[in-house]
């Protein structure tokens, strides 16, 4: 603040001047509101002369704050058209001091490895001891290889294949349990199978194959009536028979035709013509067997038995009839058809197929 009396610069604020003392005028306030200055005392010995009032100074009128004008909104631009404003270029950004660097954390500090020997420290990348020349890290124990028989029940886990690799194919995978036991069952199988073996293959064979006829060469038979032999029940020939010697209600009951063979066959079909003919008129004519047991006898004495049932009509009747190494053969009637008062049974033909040795 410049002094009227004297010109001193005085600071902004000063009541009176720092040369002569004289009293400055109020300063406006920021709010534009004008203070009257205080009064001067005059001096008490005489008056002297009014000093003449400083002036106010004028009111300001305060402006109105000036709006930074808005843009008008730009129309769009074609590609290859200048910008209407300069773009701002990096120089143009606010200067941001760098901050500190974001310093990642180091590794935790590694403890020394401890000499389980002496006991002394070691630097944690030692792999002897320093003082002792011990392994510090031995690492895990190997691996004791398990006896045979756990080997034989343990399943060794696979492992998978590297990363990049790729896994080998085994053309013969080593066996493991399964095969032992199945070889031990084929080895029993066979072993147990072996007596029966040649009777499988006759089987096979009987089944497959066509068997022959096999007729005997000894027979006889438990009675006979005149003119009708037991040899004309295998004779060959259908319109002769046999018949026993009894006759009425009860006849052929309990009757039986016997045969030999020259060497022991295998006996497989049994082919029975009942009755005096095949032919109906005079198949009706005297009795005809029911049922019939047959027993087989074989060359060590064993025998087969079989019961059949013969139906009452002419001509051929074939039976299943199982027998191995047969050397005789015996045919009872058991029950008959069509007996009575003068009639009796009749057997017109009785042939065996199967299986010379």
């Amino acid at each position: 603040m410049i002094c009227e009396t004297c010109g001193q610069n005085n600071a902004p604020g000063t009541q009176f001047c720092t040369s002569c003392q004289a009293f400055l005028e109020w300063e406006a306030p920021q709010n534009g509101t004008p203070t009257p200055p205080a009064t001067p005392v005059p001096p008490v010995p005489a008056p002297p002369a009014p000093a003449p009032q400083p002036t106010p100074r004028p009111h300001p009128t305060p402006q109105p704050q000036r709006r930074p004008p808005v843009p008008a909104p730009a129309a769009p631009r074609r590609p290859g058209d200048d910008p209407d404003e300069p773009v701002p270029g990096p120089e143009a950004l606010p200067d941001v001091p760098p901050g500190p660097a974001n310093t990642p954390p180091g590794p935790p500090p590694v403890p020394p490895i401890r000499c389980p020997n002496c006991r002394t420290e070691n630097a944690p990348d030692r792999t002897l001891c320093i003082r002792c020349a011990l392994l510090l890290d031995p690492g895990p124990p190997p691996d004791v290889r398990p006896p045979w028989w756990r080997r034989i029940f343990r399943r060794r886990p696979r492992r998978a294949p590297t990363a990049g690799t790729r896994p080998k194919r085994r053309l013969w995978r080593r066996p493991g349990l399964a095969l032992p036991i199945v070889l031990i069952v084929l080895a029993c199988g066979v072993w147990f199978a072996l007596p029966h073996l040649s009777g499988w293959f006759g089987f096979a064979k009987d089944e497959t194959g066509t068997p022959e006829a096999v007729p005997p060469t000894r027979f006889r038979a438990s009675s006979r009536a005149p003119g009708h032999p037991a040899g004309a029940a295998f004779d060959g020939f259908s319109n002769r028979y046999w018949a026993p010697s009894a006759a009425g209600p009860d006849t052929g009951v309990g009757q039986y035709l016997e045969c030999d063979f020259e060497q022991p066959v295998r006996v497989l079909k049994l082919v029975v013509f009942s009755g005096t003919s095949a032919k109906m008129d005079e198949f009706l004519t005297q009795a005809r067997p029911a049922r019939i047991t047959v027993l087989l006898t074989s060359a060590d004495g064993t025998s087969v038995t079989k019961k059949l049932r013969v139906k009452d009509q002419p001509g051929q009747q074939t039976f299943d009839l199982r027998g191995s190494e047969i050397v005789r053969a015996r045919l009872t009637t058991d029950t008959t058809y069509g007996a009575g008062p003068g009639r009796r049974l009749a057997v017109a033909e009785i042939e065996f197929f199967g299986r010379r040795p």
